[in-house]
């Protein structure tokens, strides 16, 4: 079966949240009484659960701390951060060409629905999207496996007319326990290491490379 639906992750693939996401983590430590210095790596927070990720950084395993580091997160993030983001190049270009061309576009994030919709929208990117999926603020469907379990349910789509792209290796997992392939970025938030061992059926380097490499998958499946 040739793809016919592509589902596409936020952060690190069709924008780069890093200003956004970096100081309202800081904002929300500090808030805490907990701040951490400039020169504290968070890049490996983009991407992943948010709460695993706030819980990891003060170094507990306290649910009730996790969850109040998470709301004074949003605090921030929900007025001001999550505009601190730009899109990369050619997303734009690319997104209209291959709605044009007929696939449907779905957006796939761990990000809450909430706040990816109020990012498209800002950048002018919901257009080509048919809906727009991402988690709920209690935390439902941050698993990107749940996640496209989820979209593959509402929409009624066939796996096997599904390709993922995305840049970490929880869009690869995630999609490949949900019978679906991914196309992986890396210009993202994942590490070569990690994409290597995670496996992607391709990489590309810059987001327009997508409509050549679908075309390609989908001119094998039609050989074979």
């Amino acid at each position: 079966m040739t793809i016919k639906n592509i589902l596409i992750d936020l952060d690190g693939t069709l924008t780069d949240p890093k200003e956004g996401i970096h100081r309202s983590i800081r904002f929300a430590l500090a808030k805490l009484g907990q701040p951490i210095a400039d020169d504290v790596d968070l890049d490996w927070t983009i991407g992943p659960p948010l709460k695993a990720s706030l819980a990891k950084l003060l170094n507990t395993q306290d649910d009730v701390l996790a969850e109040q580091a998470l709301a004074a997160y949003r605090e921030r993030f929900s007025v001001t951060g999550l505009f601190e983001n730009a899109v990369y190049p050619k997303v734009a270009a690319t997104l209209q060409q291959l709605q044009a061309q007929g696939f449907s576009l779905f957006l796939a994030t761990a990000k809450p629905t909430i706040y990816a919709k109020q990012i498209l929208v800002h950048f002018d990117l919901a257009q080509y999207f048919t809906e727009m999926y991402g988690s709920e603020l209690t935390g439902e469907r941050t698993n990107k496996a749940d996640l496209i379990a989820y979209i593959l349910d509402q929409e009624k789509l066939n796996a096997q007319e599904c390709i993922m792209v995305g840049d970490r290796q929880y869009d690869i997992i995630g999609a490949r326990a949900n019978g679906i392939e991914t196309i992986a970025v890396d210009y993202g938030y994942g590490a070569a290491e990690e994409l290597l061992q995670a496996q992607p059926v391709m990489q590309i380097a810059e987001f327009n490379q997508l409509i050549a490499c679908v075309d390609q998958i989908n001119a094998e499946r039609k050989v074979s």
